[in-house]
């Protein structure tokens, strides 16, 4: 049996690599190997590891989204806690995922001051916003974790799914901001940045939420 070491493995922008027959000790050995300051992405459930780099869109999408997400917490005067790509994992559910942002709204004041999180113990993220542009995302792993809502943003359109009885269903309305057309304006709103930048159109979303009647 050939054994390669992860320093021995490039995955170049935009790809990803699937190793199966993974056991949770590797790959918490993995996690440790890679470190934090990495730009790939994790996604482990039942012994399938994927590892995803991401492509310069990936990354504009993903921040300009969650600046959206913070002006909507700031200007409705919701608290929050956010965790970015934190690893959420579990080991008695065999399951770990990195999101491209998360945040604890409903259960923010569980998470404060939290430098480590133990899902045996700390409820999972109440939103977490994943980017498909390299590849979907593995609901599995979020399944076992039981995140409430997830938006997955991919080709120009965003869609929300959300936790019942044991499985994701679409919805129409986000229930963190259930007042707000979520749906079309977070779409609409990456699409101006594309045209007139990142700062503007935070602007001019911050401008939108003050006049909108919610």
């Amino acid at each position: 049996m050939v054994t390669l070491q992860l320093r021995q493995l490039t995955v170049p922008p935009g790809h990803r690599i699937i190793l199966h027959n993974i056991a949770w000790q590797e790959f918490e050995e993995i996690l440790t190997e890679l470190g934090e300051h990495r730009a790939s992405k994790l996604a482990y459930s039942q012994g399938n590891l994927e590892i995803r780099m991401p492509l310069p869109k990936h990354e504009v999408a993903k921040v300009i989204i969650g600046d959206l997400v913070k002006i909507i917490l700031e200007e409705l005067e919701i608290d929050c806690e956010s965790f970015g790509s934190t690893t959420f994992k579990r080991e008695d559910m065999d399951s770990g995922i990195e999101p491209d942002d998360s945040f604890y709204i409903q259960n923010h004041a569980r998470m404060i001051g939290k430098e480590k999180i133990d899902l045996t113990i700390d409820p999972p993220p109440d939103l977490v916003i994943e980017i498909d542009v390299t590849s979907k995302t593995q609901l599995n792993a979020y399944l076992a974790l039981a995140v409430p809502e997830i938006w997955r943003y991919a080709n120009d359109k965003l869609q929300i799914n959300i936790f019942e009885n044991g499985k994701y269903i679409e919805s129409e309305i986000s229930p963190n901001f259930p007042k707000l057309p979520i749906k079309e304006i977070i779409p609409q709103f990456v699409e101006q940045s594309r045209t007139i930048g990142r700062s503007p159109t935070l602007r001019k979303f911050r401008q939108w939420l003050k006049k909108y009647d919610h």
